[in-house]
């Protein structure tokens, strides 16, 4: 396991730290210590020393209408025998879920939605012992066009990211 030591002039000299590491939704890996303090694990940086990280690609759609009902937030049993199956043959380390929604309803209420939904999906993934972190955003990153049904449908969507 990795550890510091801090050196003279530290009031806890000689003292041990573990730091703790966790990986942001763009895919940066970050070490954080008890203290507070921060940085990027990554040692490949741009010229402006800006970390590069790994971008995730999304390893599932799921298209909502398929997993839950028109404007709930419950899995169907189909959609939750779905994503067991799929969170058990990932083969990822963690999951990022992303909630979307159509335009059809207010921005807050979509956002709440997209949170919600997410968060259903994370439980299913966390109930067959995986690791999952949720984000949301209701009708704010359409694939498609909301003027359409077709559009919309493609905009109701869970995206899950395989973190490997």
């Amino acid at each position: 396991m990795l550890g510091f030591v801090l050196l003279a002039g530290s009031a806890m000299a000689d003292e041990r730290y573990v730091p703790g590491i966790w990986v942001d939704p763009d895919g940066c890996e970050h070490w954080v210590m008890d203290d507070g303090a921060e940085g990027y694990m990554t040692p490949h940086v741009t010229r402006d020393g800006i970390p590069v990280c790994r971008r995730g690609n999304p390893c599932a759609v799921m298209n909502s209408d398929q997993l839950f009902r028109v404007d709930k937030a419950y899995i169907t049993p189909t959609g939750r025998k779905r994503l067991q199956d799929f969170f058990r043959k990932a083969n990822a380390t963690a999951f990022i879920i992303d909630g979307h929604t159509d335009s059809d309803a207010s921005d807050a209420y979509n956002m709440s939605l997209s949170k919600r939904r997410a968060q259903a999906v994370a439980k299913i993934a966390e109930s067959v012992g995986a690791r999952a972190q949720v984000r949301w955003y209701g009708e704010r990153v359409p694939v498609a066009s909301n003027s359409t049904a077709a559009g919309k449908r493609k905009n109701r969507r869970v995206e899950i990211t395989c973190v490997r």
